[in-house]
């Protein structure tokens, strides 16, 4: 039987970044050295007037096409995570598709998850490969969040950014995911939301948990959201070692998702982890949602801090309430 192992990623952002120096000339009063302290942020992307999540989908591809030597003749199947699509129809994977110039007998779907989406998107793509569905999967995150906030907005403008990442994922035969493991709890759709854009009337659609402080379409009740991930993360980590047949002391590192410095401050705390056991990794590039995790992988590798056959546990939390988690070996880091 064949299983999906990780092969090289590429990232992307957009031309336009924002600095704190730049907010803080732009917006004095906002006390960005105290922001600062709290996120962890230092800088963000912001993706332009007309430049939607597959414009950012397609450049990290041909990215990854290019700085790998990858054929796009070869991928077989396209998977595409966003929660801000270009259209509600047609599928931003089929756009991808067309724009790519990949063959069309391949598969190609969206799936709209968010903070706990690469996690999802491994597992999927690990069944396409068990099953003989697929050998070499193209998988894409990209948000444009951005699009959700607005300027005067000081709790979300410092936090969110837009990017997008391609993953290469190949079929090999020693198994490198194991333990999947996931949760979802919808009562908690009240504190992470969009309630316009869709069809659901506005006076019956979800309502923020609390009072609505900003303008932006993307309402986000933090604290609750702290809540939720402390109280969530360490039992799914237990669930996955469960699951693998290993012990926490056998994991060399805590893969999170890269929220805030303050949620994976107090994650560390909670999980009683040294600090180089869950590496943070988003002062360059803030809070990319579905992109976090493979933006951190990327950035460990490229400071040799992912070994061969070193153990990591991976973990999505977020939007829906949704976790999932999972234990990864790099088996093909030394082979790019």
């Amino acid at each position: 039987m064949k299983h999906a192992a990780i092969g090289p990623i590429a990232v992307h952002y957009p031309a336009k970044a924002e600095t704190n120096i730049d907010l803080d000339r732009e917006c004095p009063d906002w006390g960005i050295d105290l922001i600062f302290s709290k996120t962890g942020i230092a800088k963000r992307y912001v993706a332009a007037d007309g430049e939607c999540s597959s414009d950012l989908a397609v450049h990290a591809a041909e990215k990854l096409f290019r700085e790998n030597d990858v054929d796009p003749d070869s991928i077989d199947y396209v998977l595409l995570c966003t929660q801000t699509p270009d259209y509600p129809l047609p599928t931003t994977a089929c756009l991808v598709q067309n724009r790519l110039g990949l063959r069309t007998d391949i598969g190609a779907l969206d799936f709209n998850l968010g903070c706990s989406g690469f996690v999802y998107g491994l597992s999927i793509a690990e069944g396409l490969i068990q099953s003989g569905v697929a050998k070499r999967i193209l998988f894409l995150t990209s948000e444009t969040y951005s699009k959700f906030i607005d300027k005067t907005d000081r709790s979300l403008r410092t936090i969110f950014s837009d990017a997008a990442a391609a993953t290469l994922i190949e079929a090999t035969e020693q198994p490198s995911l194991r333990g999947f493991q996931f949760g979802t709890d919808g009562s908690g759709g009240d504190t992470l939301l969009v309630a316009k854009g869709g069809h659901r009337q506005l006076a019956d659609a979800i309502q923020p948990r609390h009072r609505h402080r900003w303008p932006s379409d993307l309402y986000m009740d933090g604290p609750s959201l702290i809540s939720f991930a402390v109280g969530s993360v360490p039992g799914v980590i237990d669930d996955v070692l469960r699951k693998a047949s290993l012990k926490r002391e056998e994991i060399d590192l805590f893969l999170m998702h890269q929220a805030t410095k303050k949620m994976l401050n107090l994650l560390q705390e909670r999980l009683e982890l040294d600090e180089k056991k869950l590496p943070i990794r988003l002062e360059h590039c803030g809070n990319t949602v579905s992109s976090t995790l493979p933006i951190l992988i990327d950035d460990l590798r490229r400071e040799k801090q992912i070994l061969p056959d070193a153990n990591q546990v991976m973990i999505g939390f977020g939007v829906g309430w949704s976790w999932a988690g999972c234990v990864w070996k790099d088996i093909l880091c030394p082979g790019w």
